[in-house]
């Protein structure tokens, strides 16, 4: 008996001596204050894609195909930032020039330059525009006849009540979605219902059965890619936000008088539509984008303050901004800069606990501290996962962390991690990072020091042991 206490009481040490061996690594990485390019937020490129020459003055172009320019190799824009969204917005006439005939190589091109230029696609059918080039396809003109004149409003270039234009135009965003739905190069679809350019002008004066009918097309078919609409009505973007999570986005980001001396969009029309239209909250779930009104030089000849449009915009949770591929005025770098340091999702990881020792196979705790000084989360689940790797063996290992849940301030990630048993022992250093989830490579960089050459980044090293 005394063998077999003796026996027990050195098992019992034996495994305290274990615990005691292995001590908790306490981590908490520095923070950068860098210009970081992230998918899905910043300043976004407009009929045009990354290494593109900007529009000149104050002019600029949307809703034709896109003219490409010969690329140089060279991915920088000229006073303009770097992005990773490319904004298409093109009208309905040119991708079905025949009735149920679609031009979707248009489409395919542009989300394939993207790509090819580190960006990912918006995109925007607007069923016209205000000029002859630019009307419903001529097949469904034929259809309907020259309407002119007899619509009750201006910006309405053919009738939405006519069961027809239910059938066409929404018939031809239904295949678009069939089609594109989840494609990996397609960042979000900007629903366009009617009006001229798709902003959805007098979209009130719907009735409810042609509203829903519409707004459905989008709906039923992009179940999985994000969808942002413009805050066009109560009624209209009520019915969206009561079916599920959409984005909003405004068009005239900046005017601060320049359509009257007693009324603007900054000052009265958006600080009170986010709220009559049940917007204040959608940010929680799906991305708010804003348009320059006209251009930024515009801003700055009109003599607006820049910061207080920045401010206004940070406050409405913006994660992307539509510069209509115009230049920065130079003057404005700092306040841009400082725009895009909180503009969508930002995070640092404060903090970060792991064991000195972990057994193969086996388990291994992990805690760590996130803080997102952003004004939004991310709305794509990139993969938080961390990675073994010595000159022998490099193994990932991938967590069930959802970054999306992380809203502004302090986040709190713990977790269990799985060590397989094909890990040779030996001394690793041990890596984080936010994984693509298609190619699985880091795709998100943060806001700490010590990003590796291929964006992980050291946490400290760790042994494995059998």
């Amino acid at each position: 008996m005394r063998i077999r206490a003796f026996l027990a009481l050195m098992v019992v040490f034996a495994a305290a001596s274990e615990i005691w061996s292995q001590e908790t690594i306490i981590v908490r990485p520095k923070e950068i204050d860098d210009v970081l390019v992230n998918p899905g937020i910043g300043f976004m490129t407009f009929q045009r894609f990354n290494g593109d020459a900007l529009n000149e003055g104050t002019k600029w172009t949307e809703g034709y195909p896109i003219q490409y320019q010969e690329f140089k190799g060279i991915l920088e824009n000229k006073d303009h930032p770097f992005t990773s969204i490319a904004y298409f917005r093109i009208y309905w006439k040119f991708v079905e020039p025949e009735m149920d005939k679609y031009r979707w190589e248009i489409i395919d091109t542009a989300l394939k330059t993207a790509r090819s230029r580190g960006q990912r696609l918006l995109l925007r059918i607007a069923p016209y525009g205000t000029e002859p080039d630019n009307d419903a396809p001529d097949w469904f003109r034929a259809l309907l006849g020259d309407e002119s004149g007899k619509l009750p409003v201006k910006k309405w270039r053919t009738n939405p009540e006519d069961p027809r234009y239910v059938l066409h135009f929404g018939g031809m965003i239904r295949e678009l979605g069939k089609r594109y739905d989840s494609h990996p190069d397609l960042e979000a679809v900007d629903l366009a219902i009617v009006g001229a350019w798709g902003e959805g002008d007098s979209s009130h004066l719907l009735s409810q059965a042609t509203r829903e009918a519409l707004v459905d097309c989008y709906l039923d078919t992009f179940k999985n890619t994000p969808l942002l609409m413009l805050l066009t009505d109560e009624k209209t973007n009520g019915y969206e936000l009561s079916r599920r999570p959409v984005g909003w986005r405004v068009d005239c980001l900046g005017d601060m008088g320049g359509f009257s001396p007693t009324w603007s969009h900054m000052y009265d029309m958006y600080p009170e539509t986010i709220i009559q239209y049940g917007a204040r909250d959608a940010w929680k779930k799906a991305p708010v984008s804003f348009e320059v009104c006209w251009v930024m030089q515009h801003w700055k000849n009109k003599g607006w303050d820049v910061d207080y449009i920045i401010d206004q915009s940070l406050k409405w949770h913006i994660s992307s901004f539509n510069a209509k591929s115009s230049p920065v005025p130079a003057e404005w770098w700092p306040q841009v800069n400082r725009w895009l340091k909180k503009m969508g999702y930002r995070y640092v990881l404060r903090k970060f606990t792991y064991p000195s020792i972990v057994r193969t196979p086996g388990l291994f705790d992990v805690t760590s501290w996130w803080e997102n000084k952003g004004v939004a989360p991310c709305y794509r689940r990139f993969p938080l996962a961390l990675r073994l790797t010595n000159e022998k063996h490099s193994e990932v290992l991938t967590t069930a962390a959802d970054i999306t849940s992380w809203l502004p301030g302090d986040n709190l990630y713990d977790d269990r991690v799985a060590v397989p048993a094909n890990i040779p022992p030996g001394t690793y250093e041990l890596e984080i990072a936010l994984l693509d989830p298609v190619s699985r490579t880091p795709k998100v960089k943060l806001a700490i020091e010590g990003r590796t050459p291929d964006g992980w980044y050291g946490l400290g090293k760790i042994r494995v042991e059998r």
